[in-house]
């Protein structure tokens, strides 16, 4: 690991699988925001989250997909791949979950005290695939970019590195 300065890991699918039903968290969404009148048609989770901010109700969103993510956090399973930490490097979390919940799993695996920080969805303005959140990490454990291995599991996690 001498030739990076850092390691950032995605959260859910690659330290520790949160129990989260996602296609109930995409209904419950729905219905909260119909509640509120607005119509999202068949946009993915993450697509309905910006377009709850364009509306103005996206803390309805976030209550509802954080009360989801925090259930699943406290019965998440560990996964292999946290058995290398503690690392020589600073360790970092960049997840699209929220913080809170990222706070919890990595609590319930006994992780937290191997990872410098911890950036969710809720943590700066945008989320993955944009890669602020993934620069942020970065930032937070003193490290440069272009020495930061990042670590993830899907296309988001692809696309913000």
């Amino acid at each position: 690991m001498d030739e990076y300065e850092a390691i950032v890991y995605d959260l859910d699918g690659t330290l520790v699988r949160l129990d989260v039903d996602w296609d109930a968290v995409h209904a419950a969404v729905v219905e909260r925001l119909d509640e509120h009148g607005v119509d999202v048609g068949d946009r993915n989770l993450w697509d309905i989250l910006d377009v709850a901010a364009e509306r103005g109700v996206k803390d309805v969103v976030e209550e509802t997909i954080a009360a989801f993510e925090h259930e699943g956090a406290k019965t998440s399973r560990r996964l292999p791949l946290a058995d290398e930490l503690p690392l020589a490097v600073p360790v970092a979390v960049c997840s699209l979950n929220c913080e809170a919940a990222c706070r919890v799993a990595l609590e319930r695996h006994d992780l937290d005290g191997h990872v410098d920080a911890v950036v969710g969805r809720d943590t700066v303005a945008r989320h993955k695939p944009n890669p602020e959140p993934l620069l942020y990490a970065i930032e937070s454990v003193g490290a440069h970019p272009e020495r930061t291995l990042f670590v993830g599991d899907s296309d988001s996690d692809r696309e913000a590195a």
